[in-house]
């Protein structure tokens, strides 16, 4: 099929009712997208095939939106790659394919335009793009020449004219005009070889060799038989050679062999050499010496048209063939150990020729030479320690060994030897190159620059002149051989000035009348005197018939032009007045020359056009002679008066871009503004990195103002402006930009700078003189090498002396920071205090900021040597002083694991990881985003190797236990992955230019339409709109970009609300939300509508990676700005954003039912983030959020299968978590109040409509909440499944082990058993439950639950938690296992109750009671786990005989009775049983008699737990107690 049946075929299925067809095109489509970055490997072929297809999919419109989007990206990233590379003739082909349609995208156009090899593009797409940017298509040109009929090979004419120059005509296949264009290079050529550009279509062309024939012409055959020929060849195997070798055999004559040499050699080996071993294999069977000799001599003439064709210019088809033939050349000669004759290719002397003509011409002859060479690794007689073979392997040695050399040809030296398995080091350089007047010797094998001409060819020996082929290029007018101006040309003067630029008024044409010269002594005039009034009208008609488009066009060049060039200079500057005088002075100037070479010509022509009409219609009926006298007025009018007409166009096109210039300039004024309204110097980090990476010394920018040399240029460009007398005015002398403009507020001094610096010398001199340490000592050499390079960076003031100090500074930190040179604690502290002091002075907003410091901090810390950068305790400190770019160094870490390979660096990561997500995992200076690689990499590590690190296992599986597992164990380019970049990347900065500004418009105009009537439902018809509009900006076409978007839409968001905030205590507060939701609630639509509709209806991963990516964002911003700001951050418009996009994606929508479940998911993950640990600021939004009725209802209810239950959980653990060191205390602050009564009114929601889902987790809520939050406690475990009828606690004679519920265990999702670590002891605890061994387990249990001596944290709570409930649980499964159900004669000895026991006697009275906590927790609904703990609580409040266990048993059940109800049923049965039956003896213990309050209290609450007549009978019963 050929490419239009395919996109025929392609259109149909788009629009088909067939939903296969559908599909097959939606399919087609994307394999077309995700195949695009294998195009590079394609065959030439294939990738001009595939380049069409690409190019007219966007032609016929099949793709539309982000899809059109994509494509249009990829076809111009191909364009952006070097000139000549495979990619960029992809693009070439695909936009030729759809140059029709670039009208449509003019902001395309002006990307296209911005390519900086665009005048390298063909010229009829050049064209296409320059009127696309004007939404025009080029217009139909009438060929100037006769339309030649072939168009398979370019052709170069050698002009014979006087002029002496080459003109080169180039027709292409995609017009029907011959456009000839001067040659500006000074060329030779040798006669019979042709110049030829490389093809468009494809890199491998062999057009070179079809156009030197040799000089012989070979017979050539029919067209049926080249045909047959061509089967054969086609058809050729390895199988089927015989067969091939005799068909030809038959078919060919001995006359036609010498063609069937030339095609084999020009038409497959050329271009095939993939099949070179079959070629070679064939000529072997073919067994036809005459014909080899023939294919071999015809590779030697090939070889030798490409070695002597035109180097000048990169060519890439033909040094790819060279290669080509070079291989082929090998396979007949060296492979089948034949030698290569010097007569007929001296590849030594080829060599020296080449490297003494310069790197063009290597570029050709190295990889040919390497490639010749190839064949001898297989050769029995050439291969290595041959001489010749040796003898030019040297050579190639010795260019191996030169500075200069490029290095792909290094590369290509270097695969050489590792085919031949030779060692470079091993090889003996010549000296051949270092022997120069080798070269005169040499017999020339390649085209000399300076060969003499041969008869017919000529010789250019002047070049064109640049403002002529400028104008050419720059006006696209087709050039003849007259526009290449030359010695004999003779230039004409150009016009002189005659008006000053503040003669003229452009305010309107009458400014002209004033000016407008006429001549009285023309004999028109003194002839007839009426004529006279003919010349004003003439020339206002020509003004105000090209003004409009001259102005229109001079803006335009000139704008762009100017504001890059005012933008690069003026980057590093801090006063907006000096940008504006010097953007001015340059678009002035721009402009007005822009416009004066542009319409002076037809100004000349409208003008004399014009004057000859007017006079021939006043004349009525003008005489022969009168019209001769017309004709000579006309060109004296318009000569006089052009000078004018010109100017006024210059003033009304300068006077137009100005105020335009400071539009475009707007927001780099702004910057400078806000910068010194803040107490800071402006500074850009982007241009500071740039010009200290990138630039060299002489021209590199230095912070504060322009240099004099800058400033001249501009001097000069407000003294003469093109058209106009040089302005002399003045208020104007020289260096008036040099000079500070005056400025309102505060405004900072060039040098400031380096007040900063003088600053932190003196502070390095003071803690210099402050040390007592021997000034041999390294740390004090260390601070005073620093205070020399704080001095050299504030003497040069220069960005390279700033980076060295920089490094100096974090490379110190690495190497002094180290517990071998740290023998003097208080000279260590000055020594970090120094080096920090540096680093801190740089990130100083006035010197070059947080951005730009942290960022060269971190690549130092990259960069620097291995010994020293895996310092713990210099990271840290750098870490917490804020002087690290996180992100950066965590994907760095991880990368320097290399899977494990890097034992070193495994090493460090685990001590870091360690340290922070740990040790110091309260201090909340780092957290498990800031390393997520580095955590995905060691669990990676820890899962995949066989024998991972010592300790890697152990602290992987503490972090998974202890911390955030939704950030642990994600496919690395899931959801997650994508929310954590989404986090990291809200850090970034170092935005493209203009992106802020574009951002900041298209926010503004959605805002607009979406409050638009005109919007549609739900905003669908204003979205459709808006993605064009994100189209033209370029925002869709990386993933960064739209990333970058959502970054800059969230903060600008923000900020607008900051702003009404503030102004809150003037104006009604309703109205001031009001006006932030106006904004927010538009941004959200905007996320919920892309997020809906990116991707196919049936790809969800897009959306969902989508809405992570959104949200971590908003989540990135929200920590960012939590931490910039601390007590000032306001919750509100963050608030906002997640509320309203949880309804936006809740809504009943198909489309968003189906990805509830993973919507849902990514809220959770975000609310996880944020959690009031991580940003207290935000702990009330927070709450609110999660406890919303949508939020509640869909996690616990309407997601399937309970999927949203452990996720919720993890919620309310996060708040737990918080919580709890706020309610360790009795009294609890305002705040804290409140958020402990939101928490209650939650969990009194769950226990009512979800009581299972409490029933289920309680553990793990229970696990975290402090032991004196009873109240708390006891909502949780009074929950009970829906389904089941609680039998009444307060029943007479209730038997509790007759209920048929009893016997059932309970679901716990919580997995507790894993909790109980180290694994040895959870292997001594089982091995102790099943054989009471070993012997000393019981008396060991008590410190592996002691942590610490010091009151209130000396035990593991989490640890006894889940040792009781294991131990536990394991008591009922052997009770079970018996027979039996648990009870008190049940439970008695046994291995499981003996632990309890001694529990309950070895443990101090901390550790006790948090162990009758324990046990307590499982007293809730009728269930297996109920029943056993309530008979274990009584057994051992019977079995001891300590009163002090017996009273604290008593208090653990008490103090969750006499709290507001609800009360758990199992706390209930188990203190009743206790008061009531008298074999515990409850009320003859002395602690119930302690005190009257005691007993009356003991009194109230067997009253309330009891019925009243039994809670009489027990009052009388205890009063009489005592008397018995």
């Amino acid at each position: 099929m050929s490419v239009d049946e395919v996109l025929d075929m392609l259109k149909r299925f788009k629009d088909s009712l067939i939903k296969k067809e559908r599909e097959v095109f939606l399919c087609m489509l994307r394999n077309l997208f995700e195949e695009y970055r294998f195009f590079p490997q394609y065959p030439d072929r294939e990738l001009h095939i595939t380049a069409c297809l690409f190019g007219g999919i966007v032609e016929q419109g099949l793709v539309t939106y982000m899809a059109l989007g994509i494509a249009l990206r990829y076809v111009l990233e191909a364009l952006r790659k070097p000139h000549g590379s495979k990619m960029y003739y992809f693009g070439i082909a695909s936009l030729d394919r759809f140059k029709s349609r670039l009208k449509d995208y003019p902001q395309y156009c002006q990307h296209l335009a911005s390519i900086p090899h665009f005048n390298q593009f063909p010229e009829h797409l050049v064209e296409f793009v320059q009127y696309g940017q004007q939404s025009r298509e080029p217009p139909v040109r009438v060929p100037s020449t006769p339309t030649p009929t072939t168009t398979t090979a370019p052709v170069s004419i050698a002009a014979t004219s006087s002029t002496k120059s080459t003109v080169t005509t180039t027709t292409t296949t995609t017009t029907t005009t011959a456009t000839t264009k001067p040659t500006t290079k000074t060329t030779t050529s040798v006669k019979g070889t042709r110049e030829v550009p490389p093809s468009i279509a494809s890199t491998t062309n062999i057009d070179t060799l079809l156009t030197n024939a040799p000089l012989e012409e070979n017979p050539e055959p029919t067209e049926a038989l080249q045909d047959k020929v061509f089967f054969i060849f086609n058809n050729l195997s390895q199988s089927n050679l015989q067969q091939k070798c005799d068909e030809l055999k038959e078919l060919v004559g001995e006359e036609f062999l010498p063609w069937v040499a030339q095609y084999l050699v020009q038409k497959r080996a050329s271009i095939e050499p993939n099949f070179h071993m079959l070629y070679a294999n064939f000529l072997d069977v073919l067994k036809m010496n005459k014909f080899i000799d023939m294919v071999l001599k015809e590779t030697y003439r090939n070889i030798k048209v490409l070695l002597n064709s035109n180097k000048s210019s990169a060519n890439y088809s033909d040094r790819t063939i060279l290669k080509n033939l070079g291989h082929w050349l090998g396979m007949l000669t060296l492979y089948k150990n034949k030698p290569i004759l010097q007569i007929d290719l001296d590849l030594k002397s080829l060599l020296l020729e080449a490297y003494f003509k310069g790197q063009q011409e290597l570029l050709y002859v190295v990889p040919f030479v390497a490639k010749v060479l190839e064949s001898s690794a297989k050769s029995k007689v050439f291969k290595p320690p041959n001489p010749w073979t040796m003898g030019i392997m040297n050579v190639l040695a010795e260019m191996h060994k030169e500075p200069d050399l490029k290095l792909n040809l290094k590369f290509e030296i270097e695969v050489l030897c590792k085919t031949l398995n030779l060692d470079i080091a091993d090889l003996q350089p010549s000296n051949l190159l270092q022997d120069a007047d080798r070269f005169s010797k040499l017999e020339e094998q390649l085209l000399s620059p300076e060969t003499k001409p041969d008869e017919g060819v000529v010789v250019i020996t002047t070049t064109a002149v640049t403002a002529n082929t400028t104008a050419a290029d720059t006006t696209t007018i087709a050039t003849t051989t007259t526009t290449t101006t030359t010695t004999t040309t003779a230039t004409p003067a150009p016009p002189q000035p005659q008006f000053s630029f503040h003669d003229l008024n452009v305010s309107s044409l009458a400014g002209l009348g004033p000016h407008i010269a006429v001549n009285n002594q023309l004999s028109l005039f003194q002839a007839n005197l009426a004529l006279r009034q003919c010349v004003r009208p003439s020339v206002e008609r020509a003004v105000q018939e090209l003004v409009h488009p001259v102005v229109e066009r001079s803006i335009k060049i000139a704008m762009t032009t100017c504001e890059q060039i005012v933008k690069k200079d003026f980057a590093l500057d801090p006063e907006e007045s000096r940008m504006r005088a010097a953007a001015h002075h340059m678009v002035r100037n721009l402009t007005a020359g822009m416009a004066m070479i542009t319409c002076r010509e037809p100004l000349m022509v409208s003008i004399s056009n014009n004057f000859k009409s007017n006079c021939l219609t006043t004349l009525k009926g003008a005489t022969a002679q009168q019209k001769e006298m017309i004709e000579q007025a006309a060109t004296v009018v318009a000569t006089e008066n052009v000078e004018l007409a010109c100017a006024f166009i210059q003033k009304c096109a300068v006077e137009k871009a100005v105020p335009e210039m400071d539009k475009r300039l707007a927001t780099e004024f702004d910057l400078r503004k806000h910068a010194r309204n803040e107490g800071r110097r402006y500074c850009d980090p982007v241009v500071l990195t740039y010009q200290a990476e990138r630039m060299p010394e002489q021209i590199r920018l230095k912070v504060g103002g322009v240099t004099p040399n800058q400033t001249a240029v501009y001097e000069e460009f407000a003294r003469n402006i093109p058209g106009f007398l040089p302005t002399n005015d003045a208020s104007q002398p020289t260096g008036f930009l040099a000079k500070p403009m005056q400025v309102t507020g505060k405004s900072y001094a060039t040098d400031e700078i380096t007040q900063i610096y003088d600053k932190c010398a003196a502070d390095i001199e003071q803690y210099i003189h402050a040390t007592v340490a021997t000034p041999n000592s390294p740390h004090v050499q260390a601070m005073h090498s620093l205070l020399e390079a704080v001095l050299l960076a504030r003497n040069s003031r220069e960005i390279v002396t700033a980076l060295a100090l920089l490094q100096k500074a974090v490379e110190g930190l690495l190497e002094g920071l180290t517990q071998q040179l740290s023998t003097d604690p208080e000279l260590t502290i000055r020594f970090r205090d120094c080096h920090l002091l540096v680093l801190k002075a740089l990130q100083d907003h006035r010197a070059y900021g947080p951005q730009w410091t942290n960022k060269q901090v971190t690549r130092v810390l990259c960069e620097t040597r291995t010994d020293s950068k895996f310092n713990l305790e210099a990271i840290d400190c750098l870490i917490r002083n804020h002087l690290v770019n996180l992100q950066a160094y965590d994907m760095h870490l991880s990368q320097s694991l290399e899977n494990g390979l890097n034992y070193l660096a495994v090493a460090f990561a685990m001590q870091l990881v360690k340290y922070y997500l740990i040790d110091e995992k309260m201090s909340n200076v780092c957290n498990e985003a800031d390393l997520f690689n580095t955590l995905q990499t060691l669990i990676r590590i820890a899962s995949h190797s066989a024998n991972p690190p010592d300790g890697l296992t152990q602290l992987v599986d503490l972090i998974r236990q202890n911390h955030d597992t939704a950030f642990l164990d994600k496919a690395p380019g899931g959801p997650t992955s994508m929310m954590h970049s989404g986090i990291s990347q809200a850090r970034e900065f170092d935005d493209p230019p203009g992106l802020r500004e574009k951002t900041e418009f298209l926010l503004r105009e959605w805002v607009n339409m979406y409050h638009s009537p005109a919007a549609g439902r739900d905003s669908t018809k204003a979205f459709s709109a808006f993605v064009g509009q994100m189209h033209q900006q370029g925002i869709l076409k990386t993933d960064d970009l739209i990333t970058r978007f959502f970054r800059l839409c969230t903060e600008m968001c923000v900020e607008l609300c900051y702003r009404a905030l503030a102004e809150q205590s003037a104006h009604n507060p309703t109205l001031i939300r009001a006006k932030c939701f106006h904004t927010l609630d538009a941004f959200v639509r905007l996320i919920a509508l892309l997020v809906k509709h990116s991707g196919d209806a049936t790809n969800t991963v897009t959306k969902i990676n989508l809405l992570n990516k959104v949200l971590g964002i908003v989540a990135g911003v929200l920590l960012q700005d939590h931490e910039t700001r601390h007590t000032e951050f306001q919750q509100l418009p963050y608030h906002r954003i997640f509320i309203m996009l949880l309804l936006e994606l809740n809504a009943p929508e198909h489309v968003l039912e189906s990805i509830n479940y993973q919507v849902l998911t990514a809220f959770c993950n975000a609310f996880h983030v944020l959690r009031p640990s991580k940003a207290p600021g935000f702990a009330y939004s927070w709450l609110e959020l999660i406890s919303h009725r949508i939020f509640i209802a869909r996690m616990l209810a309407i997601l399937p299968q309970q999927k949203g239950w452990p996720m919720y959980a993890q919620l309310l653990i996060d708040l737990f978590k918080f919580l709890a060191p706020f309610l360790r205390n009795a009294e609890l602050a305002k705040h804290t109040t409140l958020l402990y009564k939101g928490t209650l009114r939650v969990l009194l929601v769950l226990l009512h409509d979800f009581p299972e889902f409490l029933c289920d987790y309680h553990y793990g809520f229970c696990d975290v909440i402090p032991p004196n939050c009873i109240q708390m406690r006891n909502l949780i475990l009074s929950a009970f499944p829906r389904n089941m009828r609680l039998p009444d606690p307060f029943t007479p004679n209730l038997k509790v082990d007759m209920l048929s519920e009893i016997a059932h265990p309970p679901r716990i999702l919580t997995n507790f058993a894993a909790m109980i670590q180290p694994a040895s002891f959870k292997k001594d605890l089982d091995s102790y439950l099943k054989t009471r061994s070993p012997v000393t387990f019981l008396s060991e249990l008590r410190s592996h639950l002691q942590v610490s001596h010091e009151p209130g944290v000396r035990y593991n709570i989490a640890l006894m938690n889940a040792l009781v409930l294991y131990v536990g649980s394991q008591a009922i499964a052997y009770i079970h296992s018996k027979g039996s159900t648990p009870s008190m004669s049940t439970i008695t000895h046994s291995s499981h109750m003996d632990i309890f026991q001694n529990l309950a006697v070895d443990l101090d009275t901390e550790g006790r009671y948090l162990f009758l906590n324990a046990i307590a927790n499982q007293l809730r609904y009728p269930n297996s786990h109920t029943h056993y703990f309530s008979c274990t609580l009584l057994y051992l409040f019977a079995e001891t005989n300590t009163e002090a266990i017996q009273e604290q048993i008593t208090r653990v059940l008490l103090e969750r009775l006499i709290v507001n109800r609800p009360h758990p049923w199992g706390l209930l049965i188990t203190f009743i049983e206790l008061i009531k039956n008298p074999s515990f003896k409850f009320w003859n213990h002395e602690f119930v008699h302690c005190a009257p309050e005691i007993e009356k209290l003991f009194e109230s609450v067997a009253r309330s737990c009891m019925q009243q007549k039994q809670g009489q009978a027990i009052t009388r019963e205890t009063a009489e107690a005592p008397a018995s």
